[in-house]
């Protein structure tokens, strides 16, 4: 039951500071695709930051394991072609588009409708594309770690290259709100 309580309080928590930061407003999502609103891009990178030592914490203290995926380029840049589209096309990528719809914007019903229905298809499709489109390309799991050669520098890396990239950001971007 803890964990229930504990996914609840941060998925609140979550969708609370996504509103805050803007992420939530399409116009906003629109600005920052543009390279004129950084605040958005910067939290991103933040939140993979702090999901990166969180896992790290939790497999080091016995608290949770991850198993990666094998990697699939086709099936991978076709998902992120139809996701890029999506988010295109409606403002909202599936994380903003649930906290929009709990702030009671209507464009982000369609869109979560939208995406459900996606996934329905997917789901129902799911066996027959994945010798189609999965396996060709299936080049196996591909992890900093197997990179780096240590899960610790791995995460060091992943750091230092997305606060730099935040860092970056913040001076080469934009924003219509300074």
């Amino acid at each position: 039951m803890a964990d229930i309580w504990i996914g609840l309080f941060s998925g609140i928590a979550f969708g609370f500071v996504i509103q805050r930061v803007g992420a939530t407003n399409p116009q906003k999502m629109f600005l920052a695709h543009l390279m004129r609103e950084r605040h958005i891009p910067q939290f991103m990178l933040l939140v993979v930051i702090f999901a990166a030592i969180g896992l790290f914490a939790l497999e080091a203290s016995g608290g949770g394991i991850t198993r990666p995926l094998p990697t699939s380029i086709v099936a991978t840049g076709l998902g992120g072609i139809i996701f890029g589209i999506g988010w295109g096309l409606s403002g909202y990528c599936p994380g903003t588009c649930w906290a929009a719809v709990g702030e009671g914007r209507m464009d982000a019903v369609f869109t979560l409708l939208g995406g459900l229905a996606g996934t329905a298809v997917f789901a129902h499709l799911h066996e027959a594309l994945i010798p189609a489109l999965y396996m060709p390309t299936n080049i196996g799991q591909v992890t900093l770690t197997d990179l780096f050669g240590h899960r610790g520098v791995a995460v060091g890396v992943l750091v230092i290259f997305f606060g730099l990239s935040i860092l970056l950001i913040g001076k080469l971007w934009g924003n219509e709100n300074d």
